[in-house]
């Protein structure tokens, strides 16, 4: 998922933009920004940069497994008939 401190920049910079007026209720209104960020970004179908470089060399690996094998196959098939 995202880093936690990521989101508490986030929600901080978009609570640094409520008027000098509202100030009064910034902190308050931080937290229900991070609760509102926390649940729009839980609902989406994120991995860690580390996940999906793991994910990636399995592919890259598997990727290579497989034409391996079809290099094989296409020798063992135009073999002596």
């Amino acid at each position: 998922m995202l880093d936690p401190k990521k989101l508490e920049e986030i929600a901080k910079n978009i609570s640094n933009a409520i008027p000098a007026g509202v100030k009064t209720m910034a902190g308050e209104a931080e937290g229900k920004v991070k609760q509102v960020l926390q649940a729009q970004l839980s609902k989406l179908d994120l991995v860690t940069r580390e996940e999906f470089d793991v994910q990636n060399q399995v592919l890259i690996r598997t990727r290579e497994k497989m034409e391996a094998m079809e290099a094989r196959i296409a020798a063992l098939e135009s073999g002596p008939e």
